[in-house]
This record gives C-alpha cells, sequence and structure tokens, in this order.
C-alpha cells in the first residue's frame, strides 16, 4: 500500500491561507485538490413561477445558509417583487444572519437567529413568533437524500412537527459536477461533506471501484449515504478528537502513513 500523497476534497478551495488544510498539507507532505462535486445553480423566474408561491404571502422568511439568501433575493429582483420592511428573517445563525446585510439594511429589519446555529435553537426563535406565515427557502435536492429518520430534525419536519404555518419555496438547485472528462482523476483520498457527493461520484463514475482510496466523511448522513453505495469510509468527522474534516484528515495521515 502507498502512502497518501494527494486528496480531492470536494469544497470550495478556503479564501484565506490561514486554513487549517494548508497547515496540514504542508506538515504531511500532500497536494490538495478543492474541487465541489456538487455546484449550486439559479432557478429561473418562469420555473418559480411554476411552484405558485406567492412570496408577499408571508409575513417572515427562514434562512439556513448564505446561498439561500443569494437566490431569494435575485428571484425578487427577476419577479420584481419588493420586499416591504416589516418582512421578517430567522437565520440559522448570526452568520447567515450577518450576510442579510449585503441585500438590506440591518438594523433597520427585524431579524432573529438561533444561539447556536442548530436547527433546534432557531425553533425556539420561530415557536416564539408562532404566528407569522413563514417562506423557507431550499434547493430542489432538500430531502431527496435523506432517511425518514435523518428527517426528524431538518427545519421543514419540525415546523410541521410543531405546527407552524409555512410555505416550501425551490429557489436554487443542486447540480453535479462534471469530472468523466477529466484524465488526471487520481487520488489517494476523496473527502465528501454531503450525500449529494456520494451521488456525484457515482454519476461520473458508475463503475467506481474504491480499492484502496481512503474515503472522508462528514457528519453521520454522508458516512450513511456512502456506506449504502457499498463504499469503505475509512475518516468520518465531527468526533469528540476531530471536530473537523482538517483535523480528522490530519489524525489519519499521521498513523496511515507511519506504517508504510
Amino acid at each position: 500500500m502507498l502512502k497518501i500523497k494527494k486528496i480531492l476534497v470536494s469544497q470550495p478551495k478556503p479564501t484565506t491561507e490561514k486554513s487549517p488544510y494548508f497547515d496540514m498539507a504542508e506538515k504531511h507532505g500532500v497536494t490538495l485538490d478543492f474541487r465541489p462535486f456538487i455546484h449550486v445553480e439559479p432557478i429561473l423566474a418562469k420555473d418559480f413561477r411554476q411552484q405558485k408561491v406567492a412570496i408577499l404571502d408571508h409575513s417572515a422568511i427562514i434562512f439556513t445558509a448564505r446561498t439561500a439568501i443569494d437566490h431569494f433575493f435575485r428571484l425578487c429582483e427577476e419577479l420584481r417583487v419588493s420586499v416591504p420592511e416589516t418582512m421578517k428573517y430567522f437565520c440559522i445563525s448570526e452568520s447567515v444572519a450577518l450576510y442579510l446585510q449585503k441585500y438590506i439594511q440591518y438594523r433597520k429589519r427585524k431579524i432573529f437567529f438561533g444561539a447556536t446555529g442548530k436547527i433546534e435553537d432557531l425553533m425556539v426563535v420561530i415557536n416564539k413568533h408562532s404566528d407569522e406565515k413563514y417562506l423557507v427557502s431550499v434547493a430542489d435536492v432538500y430531502d431527496v437524500n435523506k432517511s425518514v429518520d435523518d428527517k426528524k430534525d431538518d427545519i421543514v419536519s419540525l415546523l410541521e412537527k410543531n405546527k407552524i404555518t409555512y410555505t416550501k419555496a425551490v429557489m436554487y438547485k443542486t447540480v453535479s459536477t462534471d469530472f468523466t472528462q477529466d484524465k488526471n482523476f487520481k487520488y489517494d483520498m476523496l473527502v465528501f461533506f454531503s450525500p449529494s457527493g456520494i451521488n456525484s461520484l457515482f454519476k461520473n463514475f458508475p463503475e467506481f471501484d474504491q480499492g484502496e482510496i481512503k474515503i472522508g466523511c462528514f457528519g453521520p448522513t454522508t458516512a450513511k449515504a456512502a456506506k449504502e453505495a457499498g463504499l469503505r469510509v475509512d475518516i468520518e468527522a465531527p468526533t469528540p478528537t476531530a471536530p473537523s474534516m482538517a483535523v480528522a484528515i490530519d489524525q489519519f495521515i499521521k498513523e496511515y502513513n507511519k506504517k508504510k
């Protein structure tokens, strides 16, 4: 077995050189490629209209990601919808809430967010405003890769459980990146962050044979999807000793390459 020398991380390249990924790569002398297996594309205004969702029929909007914010305001512009100042915004975290400054005057709007970035904490806030009529911005693959158990704690399921009035609106779509023409797609390790990434791997390479290639997964849902697809998961994060994927990879390579 060969040492791990080349790793594909299926996320966009970090914008800062201080990323722990770069420290890990330098420490172990490995090459990192950052190439998402999936990417986001917009839902066209004409396709959005087919959902028959009236944005202004809602008094509040739920955002669980910055991407959702971008596509909500993009669609509003394309549809010529003027969002009133009375609209309330409920965000998964403070960082997502602050991203709203890109589109609105933050201090003049009613903006709420969860304390820890977890769906459950956001629901605590939403339940305090249970009379609102919520619009939830989601991607087209929302729920597709989740089992019944995995859905228990997602935002839509929790809204239903708490009997909150809401409308789910698809505002962007997740598309598999095409790697089929890449003759240099040769890696010692592949790192995934979502079930959609696992699906994209097999869409690109239906006959994919893992062999000695190491597979890293972030999050239990991603690991579950990999195992159900017949892959051997060598690295899982987060764990008590490896809260991030970079730390998990660092720990694995340290032990693995030592044996070679």
